[in-house]
């Protein structure tokens, strides 16, 4: 008996036919595709945290700048 079988009008489906029964896509083309997804997702993210953190730096250099200016007002 063949591990995987195959679904009823479905071409890139089979069906795990020992233990699991999950249903896999053997469409290798599409596999690639969602990986290549997955990561451009992944590298999205990470840009998107690193500006946030730039951004975050920025902000707290720009709050010390008007604290160090105040100073400089105050004692004048």
């Amino acid at each position: 008996m063949s591990r995987y079988l195959k679904i009823e009008d479905e071409d890139n489906y089979v069906k795990d036919s020992n233990g699991s029964h999950a249903i896999i896509n053997n469409n290798v083309n599409a596999y690639e595709v969602a990986k290549k997804r997955a990561k451009e997702a992944q590298r999205h993210r990470d840009e998107m945290r690193e500006t946030t953190r730039e951004l975050n730096t920025l902000k707290s250099e720009m709050h010390e700048i008007k604290s160090l200016l105040q100073q400089l007002v105050k004692e004048n």
